[in-house]
Protein backbone atom coordinates (compact mmCIF):
# COMPACT_ATOMS: atom_id res chain seq x y z
CA UNK A 1 0.00 0.00 0.00
CA UNK A 2 1.73 3.14 -1.01
CA UNK A 3 0.65 5.84 1.58
CA UNK A 4 1.21 8.68 -1.11
CA UNK A 5 -1.32 7.44 -3.22
CA UNK A 6 -3.63 6.84 -0.19
CA UNK A 7 -2.78 10.72 0.88
CA UNK A 8 -4.06 11.53 -2.47
CA UNK A 9 -7.39 9.69 -2.17
CA UNK A 10 -7.91 11.48 1.32
CA UNK A 11 -7.37 14.60 -0.02
CA UNK A 12 -9.74 14.67 -2.91
CA UNK A 13 -12.36 13.27 -0.68
CA UNK A 14 -11.94 16.19 2.07
CA UNK A 15 -11.83 18.62 -1.55
CA UNK A 16 -15.60 16.64 -1.93
CA UNK A 17 -16.94 17.30 1.40
CA UNK A 18 -16.10 21.11 1.26
CA UNK A 19 -17.71 21.45 -2.15
CA UNK A 20 -20.91 19.74 -1.01
CA UNK A 21 -21.99 22.44 1.51
CA UNK A 22 -24.93 21.24 2.24
CA UNK A 23 -24.26 18.10 2.94
CA UNK A 24 -21.55 18.95 5.34
CA UNK A 25 -23.70 21.24 6.99
CA UNK A 26 -26.36 18.59 8.12
CA UNK A 27 -23.31 16.60 9.65
CA UNK A 28 -22.48 19.19 11.33
CA UNK A 29 -25.67 20.76 12.65
CA UNK A 30 -27.72 17.61 12.73
CA UNK A 31 -25.98 15.87 16.16
CA UNK A 32 -25.71 19.79 17.73
CA UNK A 33 -29.71 20.03 17.25
CA UNK A 34 -30.54 16.13 17.98
CA UNK A 35 -28.30 16.82 21.65
CA UNK A 36 -30.34 20.17 22.35
CA UNK A 37 -34.03 18.95 21.34
CA UNK A 38 -33.10 15.37 22.76
CA UNK A 39 -31.81 17.30 25.89
CA UNK A 40 -35.15 19.50 26.10
CA UNK A 41 -37.75 17.36 24.95
CA UNK A 42 -37.67 13.69 26.34
CA UNK A 43 -38.93 14.15 29.69
CA UNK A 44 -41.98 12.20 31.28
CA UNK A 45 -42.08 14.31 34.40
CA UNK A 46 -45.04 16.43 34.15
CA UNK A 47 -46.32 19.71 35.76
CA UNK A 48 -48.41 22.65 35.28
CA UNK A 49 -50.94 20.62 33.94
CA UNK A 50 -53.45 22.88 32.68
CA UNK A 51 -56.71 23.15 34.74
CA UNK A 52 -60.23 24.07 34.84
CA UNK A 53 -62.41 25.10 37.81
CA UNK A 54 -66.10 25.20 38.23
CA UNK A 55 -66.78 26.55 41.47
CA UNK A 56 -70.82 26.66 42.03
CA UNK A 57 -69.93 27.31 45.83
CA UNK A 58 -67.85 30.87 45.58
CA UNK A 59 -66.67 30.84 48.82
CA UNK A 60 -63.91 31.53 51.52
CA UNK A 61 -63.68 27.44 51.67
CA UNK A 62 -64.03 26.67 47.84
CA UNK A 63 -61.43 29.34 47.01
CA UNK A 64 -59.21 27.25 49.85
CA UNK A 65 -59.17 24.40 47.82
CA UNK A 66 -58.88 26.27 44.23
CA UNK A 67 -55.48 27.66 46.01
CA UNK A 68 -54.14 23.84 47.50
CA UNK A 69 -54.61 22.47 43.51
CA UNK A 70 -52.25 25.99 42.20
CA UNK A 71 -50.11 26.00 45.36
CA UNK A 72 -49.29 21.77 44.71
CA UNK A 73 -46.95 23.37 40.98
CA UNK A 74 -48.88 20.09 39.44
CA UNK A 75 -51.69 22.52 38.32
CA UNK A 76 -52.10 25.92 36.92
CA UNK A 77 -55.58 27.27 37.19
CA UNK A 78 -55.99 28.54 33.24
CA UNK A 79 -60.11 28.62 33.35
CA UNK A 80 -62.93 29.44 35.88
CA UNK A 81 -66.03 28.47 34.06
CA UNK A 82 -69.58 28.58 34.88
CA UNK A 83 -70.85 25.77 33.15
CA UNK A 84 -69.69 21.36 33.52
CA UNK A 85 -70.11 21.53 29.36
CA UNK A 86 -67.44 24.65 29.29
CA UNK A 87 -64.79 21.77 31.36
CA UNK A 88 -66.03 19.75 29.01
CA UNK A 89 -65.49 21.33 25.61
CA UNK A 90 -62.17 22.53 27.38
CA UNK A 91 -60.84 18.77 27.76
CA UNK A 92 -62.43 17.67 24.59
CA UNK A 93 -60.12 20.05 22.65
CA UNK A 94 -57.21 19.39 24.98
CA UNK A 95 -56.64 22.84 26.06
CA UNK A 96 -57.71 21.61 30.10
CA UNK A 97 -55.84 18.30 30.66
CA UNK A 98 -57.95 18.14 34.30
CA UNK A 99 -61.21 19.85 35.87
CA UNK A 100 -62.55 20.79 39.77
CA UNK A 101 -66.48 20.70 40.10
CA UNK A 102 -67.41 22.05 43.38
CA UNK A 103 -71.12 21.83 44.09
CA UNK A 104 -72.75 25.41 45.62
CA UNK A 105 -73.40 23.67 49.20
CA UNK A 106 -69.36 23.26 49.54
CA UNK A 107 -68.85 26.11 51.93
CA UNK A 108 -71.86 25.42 54.35
CA UNK A 109 -71.02 21.49 54.45
CA UNK A 110 -67.30 22.41 55.26
CA UNK A 111 -68.72 24.76 58.35
CA UNK A 112 -70.90 21.89 59.47
CA UNK A 113 -68.35 19.36 59.39
CA UNK A 114 -70.09 17.25 57.07
CA UNK A 115 -67.77 15.65 53.86
CA UNK A 116 -68.84 17.65 50.62
CA UNK A 117 -68.65 15.64 47.19
CA UNK A 118 -66.07 17.47 45.23
CA UNK A 119 -65.82 15.88 41.17
CA UNK A 120 -62.33 15.63 39.70
CA UNK A 121 -62.32 15.05 36.48
CA UNK A 122 -59.27 13.69 34.19
CA UNK A 123 -58.21 13.88 30.53
CA UNK A 124 -57.35 10.01 29.96
CA UNK A 125 -56.54 10.24 26.55
CA UNK A 126 -52.84 10.80 27.49
CA UNK A 127 -52.01 7.99 29.96
CA UNK A 128 -48.65 10.02 31.06
CA UNK A 129 -50.26 12.96 31.90
CA UNK A 130 -53.66 11.39 33.55
CA UNK A 131 -51.22 9.69 35.60
CA UNK A 132 -49.57 12.00 37.28
CA UNK A 133 -52.61 14.55 37.16
CA UNK A 134 -54.39 11.38 38.81
CA UNK A 135 -51.98 10.70 40.91
CA UNK A 136 -51.14 14.50 41.93
CA UNK A 137 -55.22 15.58 42.24
CA UNK A 138 -55.90 13.13 44.53
CA UNK A 139 -52.48 14.21 46.79
CA UNK A 140 -53.80 17.12 46.76
CA UNK A 141 -57.22 16.42 48.12
CA UNK A 142 -55.87 14.05 50.69
CA UNK A 143 -53.47 16.49 52.01
CA UNK A 144 -56.48 19.53 52.02
CA UNK A 145 -58.57 17.43 53.79
CA UNK A 146 -56.10 15.84 56.15
CA UNK A 147 -55.66 19.41 57.00
CA UNK A 148 -58.95 20.53 57.08
CA UNK A 149 -60.13 18.03 59.37
CA UNK A 150 -57.05 18.81 62.01
CA UNK A 151 -58.39 22.76 62.14
CA UNK A 152 -61.84 21.39 62.91
CA UNK A 153 -60.77 19.32 65.23
CA UNK A 154 -58.24 21.96 67.28
CA UNK A 155 -61.72 24.60 66.69
CA UNK A 156 -64.02 22.15 67.82
CA UNK A 157 -62.56 19.19 69.82
CA UNK A 158 -64.95 16.37 68.78
CA UNK A 159 -64.17 13.07 67.62
CA UNK A 160 -61.22 12.90 64.10
CA UNK A 161 -62.87 10.63 62.22
CA UNK A 162 -66.09 12.57 62.30
CA UNK A 163 -64.53 15.81 61.75
CA UNK A 164 -65.61 16.48 57.89
CA UNK A 165 -62.67 17.37 55.38
CA UNK A 166 -64.02 16.01 51.77
CA UNK A 167 -65.02 13.97 49.31
CA UNK A 168 -62.65 13.86 46.21
CA UNK A 169 -64.30 11.55 43.73
CA UNK A 170 -62.17 11.04 40.54
CA UNK A 171 -63.39 10.59 37.16
CA UNK A 172 -61.13 9.45 33.85
CA UNK A 173 -62.93 10.59 30.88
CA UNK A 174 -62.35 8.90 27.21
CA UNK A 175 -59.20 6.25 28.67
CA UNK A 176 -60.64 5.24 31.98
CA UNK A 177 -58.24 1.96 32.34
CA UNK A 178 -55.20 4.63 30.82
CA UNK A 179 -54.20 1.67 28.20
CA UNK A 180 -51.47 2.95 26.31
CA UNK A 181 -52.07 1.18 22.91
CA UNK A 182 -55.33 3.45 22.64
CA UNK A 183 -52.81 6.96 22.84
CA UNK A 184 -49.75 5.42 20.83
CA UNK A 185 -51.93 3.63 18.06
CA UNK A 186 -53.57 6.52 17.11
CA UNK A 187 -50.67 8.70 16.81
CA UNK A 188 -48.39 5.70 15.45
CA UNK A 189 -51.02 6.41 12.38
CA UNK A 190 -50.11 9.81 11.82
CA UNK A 191 -46.47 9.37 12.20
CA UNK A 192 -46.22 6.36 9.81
CA UNK A 193 -48.15 8.19 7.17
CA UNK A 194 -45.95 11.08 7.62
CA UNK A 195 -43.05 9.70 7.25
CA UNK A 196 -43.88 7.26 4.11
CA UNK A 197 -45.54 10.31 2.28
CA UNK A 198 -42.74 12.68 2.98
CA UNK A 199 -40.45 10.30 1.38
CA UNK A 200 -42.45 9.83 -1.42
CA UNK A 201 -42.11 12.74 -2.38
CA UNK A 202 -38.54 13.72 -1.18
CA UNK A 203 -36.69 12.18 -3.86
CA UNK A 204 -39.52 13.10 -7.22
CA UNK A 205 -37.57 16.08 -8.23
CA UNK A 206 -34.00 15.02 -7.44
CA UNK A 207 -34.79 12.34 -9.72
CA UNK A 208 -35.18 13.79 -12.43
CA UNK A 209 -31.81 15.71 -11.63
CA UNK A 210 -30.09 13.40 -11.32
CA UNK A 211 -31.10 11.64 -14.64
CA UNK A 212 -30.88 14.35 -16.15
CA UNK A 213 -34.74 14.86 -17.72
CA UNK A 214 -35.07 17.93 -15.94
CA UNK A 215 -33.88 20.17 -18.57
CA UNK A 216 -36.56 18.17 -20.87
CA UNK A 217 -39.20 19.47 -18.51
CA UNK A 218 -37.42 23.33 -18.15
CA UNK A 219 -37.88 23.68 -21.92
CA UNK A 220 -41.41 22.31 -22.04
CA UNK A 221 -44.42 24.93 -21.69
CA UNK A 222 -45.12 23.40 -18.88
CA UNK A 223 -45.82 25.43 -15.55
CA UNK A 224 -44.19 25.28 -12.46
CA UNK A 225 -47.38 24.67 -10.44
CA UNK A 226 -48.70 22.05 -13.21
CA UNK A 227 -45.18 20.22 -11.99
CA UNK A 228 -45.12 20.30 -9.21
CA UNK A 229 -48.93 19.57 -8.78
CA UNK A 230 -48.78 16.71 -11.32
CA UNK A 231 -45.56 15.49 -9.59
CA UNK A 232 -47.89 15.67 -6.20
CA UNK A 233 -51.63 14.12 -7.07
CA UNK A 234 -50.45 10.22 -7.78
CA UNK A 235 -48.82 10.32 -4.59
CA UNK A 236 -51.92 11.79 -2.76
CA UNK A 237 -53.57 8.43 -4.35
CA UNK A 238 -50.89 6.17 -2.79
CA UNK A 239 -50.52 7.88 0.38
CA UNK A 240 -54.40 7.55 1.02
CA UNK A 241 -54.96 4.20 -0.13
CA UNK A 242 -51.66 3.67 2.38
CA UNK A 243 -53.75 5.63 5.33
CA UNK A 244 -56.45 4.01 5.12
CA UNK A 245 -54.65 -0.31 5.12
CA UNK A 246 -52.50 1.27 8.56
CA UNK A 247 -56.12 3.05 10.07
CA UNK A 248 -57.78 -0.18 9.19
CA UNK A 249 -54.76 -2.82 10.69
CA UNK A 250 -54.16 -0.51 13.46
CA UNK A 251 -57.46 0.15 14.88
CA UNK A 252 -58.62 -3.52 14.20
CA UNK A 253 -55.60 -5.49 15.07
CA UNK A 254 -55.15 -3.52 18.40
CA UNK A 255 -58.69 -3.17 18.98
CA UNK A 256 -58.78 0.76 19.65
CA UNK A 257 -62.49 1.93 18.53
CA UNK A 258 -63.30 4.95 16.61
CA UNK A 259 -65.67 6.98 18.39
CA UNK A 260 -66.08 9.69 16.20
CA UNK A 261 -67.08 9.70 12.38
CA UNK A 262 -64.91 7.70 10.13
CA UNK A 263 -65.70 9.77 7.02
CA UNK A 264 -64.32 12.93 8.51
CA UNK A 265 -61.29 11.27 9.78
CA UNK A 266 -60.61 9.99 6.35
CA UNK A 267 -61.40 13.50 4.69
CA UNK A 268 -58.62 15.12 7.65
CA UNK A 269 -56.48 12.22 6.85
CA UNK A 270 -56.34 12.83 3.13
CA UNK A 271 -55.66 16.68 4.01
CA UNK A 272 -52.51 15.32 6.37
CA UNK A 273 -51.43 13.57 3.59
CA UNK A 274 -51.45 16.39 1.25
CA UNK A 275 -49.67 18.38 3.49
CA UNK A 276 -46.73 15.78 4.82
CA UNK A 277 -46.57 15.34 0.68
CA UNK A 278 -45.78 19.22 -0.09
CA UNK A 279 -42.78 18.69 3.06
CA UNK A 280 -41.03 15.98 0.70
CA UNK A 281 -41.50 17.87 -2.47
CA UNK A 282 -40.10 21.36 -0.20
CA UNK A 283 -37.31 19.46 0.71
CA UNK A 284 -36.90 17.81 -3.58
CA UNK A 285 -36.25 21.42 -4.52
CA UNK A 286 -33.50 21.88 -1.63
CA UNK A 287 -31.48 19.08 -2.48
CA UNK A 288 -29.58 18.55 -5.37
CA UNK A 289 -29.20 14.78 -4.91
CA UNK A 290 -30.66 11.63 -3.68
CA UNK A 291 -28.23 12.03 -0.16
CA UNK A 292 -28.85 15.39 0.49
CA UNK A 293 -32.51 14.47 0.43
CA UNK A 294 -32.13 11.54 2.88
CA UNK A 295 -30.80 13.95 4.49
CA UNK A 296 -33.43 16.38 5.06
CA UNK A 297 -36.00 13.73 5.09
CA UNK A 298 -33.85 12.63 8.89
CA UNK A 299 -33.14 16.15 9.52
CA UNK A 300 -37.53 16.30 8.96
CA UNK A 301 -38.36 13.34 10.75
CA UNK A 302 -36.29 13.33 13.96
CA UNK A 303 -37.19 16.45 15.60
CA UNK A 304 -41.06 15.81 14.35
CA UNK A 305 -40.97 12.79 16.53
CA UNK A 306 -40.29 14.73 19.48
CA UNK A 307 -41.95 18.01 18.90
CA UNK A 308 -45.00 16.68 17.92
CA UNK A 309 -46.28 15.03 21.50
CA UNK A 310 -45.95 11.63 20.03
CA UNK A 311 -43.47 10.18 22.21
CA UNK A 312 -43.23 12.23 25.38
CA UNK A 313 -45.81 15.30 26.70
CA UNK A 314 -45.74 18.44 25.24
CA UNK A 315 -46.45 19.90 28.93
CA UNK A 316 -43.15 18.04 30.12
CA UNK A 317 -41.26 20.99 27.44
CA UNK A 318 -40.07 24.05 27.79
CA UNK A 319 -42.31 26.86 26.48
CA UNK A 320 -39.69 27.32 23.77
CA UNK A 321 -39.43 23.79 22.39
CA UNK A 322 -43.30 24.24 22.68
CA UNK A 323 -43.29 26.75 20.32
CA UNK A 324 -40.91 24.54 17.85
CA UNK A 325 -43.87 22.50 18.13
CA UNK A 326 -46.51 24.67 16.78
CA UNK A 327 -44.42 24.50 13.42
CA UNK A 328 -45.11 20.85 12.74
CA UNK A 329 -47.99 19.77 10.90
CA UNK A 330 -48.05 16.19 12.57
CA UNK A 331 -48.83 18.52 15.88
CA UNK A 332 -52.06 19.06 14.50
CA UNK A 333 -53.08 15.98 13.14
CA UNK A 334 -52.37 14.12 15.93
CA UNK A 335 -54.69 16.07 18.23
CA UNK A 336 -57.20 15.44 15.11
CA UNK A 337 -56.86 11.65 14.69
CA UNK A 338 -56.88 11.31 18.97
CA UNK A 339 -60.08 13.60 19.14
CA UNK A 340 -61.69 11.43 16.29
CA UNK A 341 -60.97 8.34 17.64
CA UNK A 342 -60.74 8.60 21.29
CA UNK A 343 -63.10 11.50 22.31
CA UNK A 344 -65.76 11.46 19.04
CA UNK A 345 -64.88 15.03 18.18
CA UNK A 346 -66.53 16.82 15.41
CA UNK A 347 -65.78 19.16 12.97
CA UNK A 348 -66.37 22.11 14.71
CA UNK A 349 -64.39 20.41 18.19
CA UNK A 350 -61.60 20.55 15.40
CA UNK A 351 -61.80 23.78 13.88
CA UNK A 352 -58.57 25.39 14.96
CA UNK A 353 -55.40 22.15 14.36
CA UNK A 354 -58.24 21.57 10.78
CA UNK A 355 -57.36 25.41 10.24
CA UNK A 356 -53.53 25.24 11.07
CA UNK A 357 -52.82 22.16 8.88
CA UNK A 358 -54.57 24.27 5.92
CA UNK A 359 -52.58 26.94 6.06
CA UNK A 360 -49.13 25.33 6.57
CA UNK A 361 -50.28 22.31 3.78
CA UNK A 362 -50.87 25.67 1.30
CA UNK A 363 -48.25 27.40 2.68
CA UNK A 364 -45.46 24.52 1.92
CA UNK A 365 -47.07 24.27 -1.30
CA UNK A 366 -46.41 27.90 -2.08
CA UNK A 367 -43.09 27.85 -0.78
CA UNK A 368 -42.14 24.17 -2.71
CA UNK A 369 -43.35 25.95 -6.14
CA UNK A 370 -41.50 29.35 -5.38
CA UNK A 371 -38.00 27.31 -4.64
CA UNK A 372 -38.35 24.98 -7.68
CA UNK A 373 -38.96 28.37 -9.78
CA UNK A 374 -35.50 30.00 -8.31
CA UNK A 375 -34.06 26.37 -8.87
CA UNK A 376 -35.04 26.97 -12.72
CA UNK A 377 -33.23 30.09 -13.22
Amino acid sequence: MSVRRLWFIIKKEFIQIRRDRVSLGIAIGMPLMMLFLFGYAVKTEVDHISMAVFDMSRSQESRELIHAFQNSNYFVINYDVSSNDTIKKLIDTGKAKAGVIIPPDYGKKIIKGIPPQVQFIVDGSDPTVARTALSSGLLVGQSFSLDLKQKIVHKKSYGFYNSGGIDLRSSVWYNPSLKSELFTIPGLIGLIMQNITVMLTAFALVREKERGTIEQLIVTPIKRLELILGKLIPYIFIGFADFIGVLFLGTHIFHVPIKGSIGLLMLLGAGFVTCALAIGIFISTMAENQLQAMQGVVLFILPSVLLSGFMFPREAMPLVIQWLGYAVPLTYFLDIIRGIILKGLTFQDLTYPITVLAVLGASLLTLATLRFHKKLD
